[in-house]
């Protein structure tokens, strides 16, 4: 083979490459499959935290940081004697534990391991403080909408000032029942409003032990991540 069919072949061989190059191309941005494109709008990324649209349901291990505020009101029931008014405050972290559960059913969504660190303060019948830290197990249901309810319940443990005539000793336990809804203002930010029984008391290690009772309600903002 001489120089000019040399380089006859390798001009060829290039026209025959670069046509294949934009045959492949063209049929990439025909089918929508461009890899360097931008996903579909409606398409979730792996970093979205939902299985679908907003209240569709959170994905596995999706995160939480919660901050909020609220009152206890107190009870003189279930053996407390007198009605201790509380202020509190809160942040929390959780996690979901696994994807959607219940698919399809009206009680679908997921379960959210949560861990709780409270403080306040008493200001009726007198002034004392109080902190305290609680474990909670959350189940968060899928409306498909952006209100997202859930049932919520925890028990902890407290270090207060409170004493007799409902408790004695710094060290009590605490728990707590209840639940609430998050409206999502955006796909990641929700308010979060809630109410919830709690239960303050030493299981009998010192007396006397009659305990603090109250309705708290908190309200506050939680990222989801």
């Amino acid at each position: 083979m001489n120089a000019t069919e040399k380089a006859s072949f390798y001009l060829a061989c290039c026209l025959l490459q670069s046509g294949f190059t934009t045959s492949v191309r063209a049929s990439e941005l025909s089918s929508g499959k461009d890899s360097d494109s931008a996903p579909e709008v409606g398409f979730t990324s792996d970093a979205d935290i939902w299985e679908g649209q907003i209240g569709s349901g959170f994905r596995d291990h999706v995160q939480t940081f919660g901050i909020s505020a609220g009152v206890n009101f107190g009870v003189s029931a279930f053996g407390s004697r007198e009605s201790h008014h509380l202020a509190l405050a809160s942040i929390s972290y959780g996690r979901m534990l696994g994807g959607v559960r219940a698919a399809g059913h009206w009680y679908s969504g997921n379960w959210e391991l949560r861990g709780e660190f409270f403080s306040g303060a008493e200001f009726s019948p007198d002034t004392e403080w109080l902190v305290g830290l609680t474990p909670h197990l959350r189940y968060n249901f899928a409306t498909g909408t952006r209100w997202v309810p859930f049932i919520d319940g925890g028990a902890g443990v407290t270090a207060t000032g409170i004493g007799a005539p409902d408790l004695s000793g710094t060290f009590e336990f605490n728990l707590q029942g209840g639940g609430g809804v998050q409206r999502f203002l955006t796909r990641n930010l929700a308010v979060t409003m809630e109410a919830r029984y709690t239960h303050w008391s030493c299981a009998h290690i010192h007396t006397p032990n009659l305990g603090l009772n109250g309705i708290t309600g908190m309200i506050g903002l939680t990222w989801f991540f």
